[in-house]
């Protein structure tokens, strides 16, 4: 079901254009990302308003108009493939997410993001996935394997970080932005690993052993996948490192950076892995090891590309969404009314709500449990904004549910066709409604402060890429924890935290380069300068 981007499938009124009409249509809808961009920059100032949701209107509006030119027989322009989304447009936005990640923040609330994006993400799973067996029964929806019902689980347990983040404040809120921000990335993995390992298992005869081989499998599928980005990201460094590429051209360190991180991603898919934990560890590597190895012009290169190529998928996206979201030929195939489709997407939001509510409040408190007096806790306050801002579905659930559900973006069974305009609808207004409302629901609770935030974002504003993998993040001389598993856990965390500094900087550094290597190419005064300053700023930093 592969759709080659070189000879796009256009579709008007169900039939296949000519090559004219096909580049008519490409126009149009590049047209429609570059009034997305456009809109969105007007509407900067509005955090309200993201450019998520001004794709998804911009959509609805392109849909509606081309389904009255069309007579009411068509709404979009492009024929989905979930082939596109996992092979094009998911690589950039997940690489882009590890690898501009803040590490630092994301290290040191690590075991608070694992518990909300793995494990939380596995008890959302299992409510939604018993909550559908239950009452889609009601709802009179259709003929439903067991299955189904898990994939629909896998589906709507996976949120939507990318409208949460462009709400939140990274300076403003930096704990709250660090959570929702892991725990998005983490999720989206958990759930897509999930999915995968619900495709490989034979439902038909379910026990406990194939229960013990779905474990299993989930696991393998998690730590090979994050192996294999970690390989990846080491391998890139090493190879810039010693080839030195910058000395002839730094369009090839580019170029590497891109092309592996790619690799990684297609090499994950092609051994039936996560490609997801592949490419955002490969990034979180890469950020940490490569992208100190190649000159200064290269490292403003590769953020910017990495950053646009994520921020075009994503508009890309959630501007196909819109347009879907009125495909005539999957609601006259679902129900000859709305009311089933509306229905059923309440029930999935209803669940969706109650599933994240499940632990997002009592994984709030063991989280609260294992920090220090000193460390802030997650207020009641900000644990209603991470379960409101988790309650977004969008480009994975999309994904996934045209794999599950549509052949080559096509319906022909009704259940699909509910299943697909209901999981549209959950998009819709989850991203629209909620995404909409995250801002003034932070306010509410979070009123901001000048003086606060001015201090924080003097701490946070610093490049993200600049921060090492783990930074200082546990003070050796502060208080002792109130009980045992405070102290347990905290002697514990600040032990890791010691022995990965110590053996990155004596093993893995002088092997991988890093921070405080930077790549001398002869004839440069420049170069030699940044060199200069930088080790001496790293030199004063080890002995300080």
């Amino acid at each position: 079901m592969g759709l080659d981007l070189g000879a796009l499938v256009l579709k008007s009124g169900g039939l296949s254009v000519s090559d004219y009409d096909s580049i008519v249509a490409i126009n149009i809808f590049v047209a429609l990302l570059c009034s997305c961009i456009v809109i969105g920059h007007l509407l900067e100032g509005n955090r309200w308003v993201n450019e998520s949701i001004t794709a998804l209107v911009m959509g609805l509006i392109t849909g509606g108009v081309i389904l009255l030119v069309s007579g009411g027989k068509n709404s979009h322009i492009l024929v989905f493939s979930e082939d596109l989304f996992f092979i094009y447009l998911l690589p950039p936005i997940i690489f882009n997410a590890g690898f501009q990640v803040k590490k630092k923040q994301f290290f040191r609330n690590f075991m608070t993001i694992i518990l909300f994006g793995a494990v939380g993400t596995l008890i959302s799973f299992v409510i939604i996935s018993l909550g559908a067996m239950t009452l889609f029964k009601k709802l009179d929806v259709g003929p439903l394997q067991l299955g189904d019902y898990l994939a629909i689980g896998a589906i709507f347990s996976a949120t939507d970080s990318v409208c949460t983040l462009q709400v939140l404040n990274q300076d403003e809120t930096p704990l709250l932005y660090s959570l929702v921000f892991g725990e998005g990335v983490v999720n989206d993995a958990t759930s897509v690993v999930l999915f995968n390992a619900i495709e490989d298992i034979d439902i038909a005869n379910f026990d406990s052993l194939v229960l013990l081989a779905f474990i299993g499998n989930f696991l393998y599928l998690f730590f090979t996948s994050t192996l294999l980005g970690v390989v990846a990201g080491l391998l890139s460094a090493y190879i810039i490192k010693k080839l030195c590429f910058a000395r002839h051209s730094t369009d090839r360190e580019v170029a590497i950076m891109i092309l592996m991180a790619y690799l990684s991603y297609m090499l994950s898919m092609l051994l039936d892995l996560s490609g997801i934990l592949t490419v955002f560890f490969s990034g979180i590597v890469m950020s940490h090891y490569t992208w100190h190895n190649v000159t200064e012009s290269s490292r403003i290169t590769t953020k910017h590309t990495f950053a646009t190529l994520s921020f075009i998928a994503e508009i890309f996206l959630f501007l196909y969404v819109g347009m879907d979201a009125l495909d005539i030929e999957k609601w006259k195939l679902a129900s000859s009314s709305p009311k089933k489709p509306i229905a059923l997407s309440a029930t999935i939001l209803g669940l969706v709500m109650v599933g994240r509510a499940a632990f997002v409040f009592p994984l709030s408190f063991l989280s609260n449990l294992s920090k220090k007096e000193t460390r802030p806790k997650i207020s009641f306050k900000q644990q209603v904004i991470i379960w409101w801002a988790g309650l977004m579905r969008g480009a994975v659930s999309i994904a996934l549910a045209y794999h599950k559900f549509t052949a080559s973006g096509h319906t022909e069974l009704r259940i699909n066709a509910i299943m697909i305009t209901s999981t549209v609808i959950v998009v819709l207004f989850s991203t629209m409604v909620f995404g909409f409302f995250t801002k003034p629901l932070l306010n509410l609770l979070i009123p901001p402060r000048p003086d606060i935030a001015a201090d924080l974002s003097s701490q946070s504003i610093i490049d993200p890429l600049l921060g090492s993998l783990l930074g200082s993040d546990f003070d050796v001389g502060q208080p002792s924890p109130q009980n045992n598993l405070q102290l347990l856990l905290t002697i514990q965390t600040r032990s890791i935290h010691r022995v990965w500094r110590k053996f990155d900087d004596r093993f893995m550094r002088p092997m991988f380069g890093g921070r405080g290597f930077v790549p001398f190419v002869p004839g440069s005064p420049v170069e030699r300068s940044i060199h200069g300053s930088q080790l001496g700023t790293v030199t004063e930093a080890e002995h300080s």
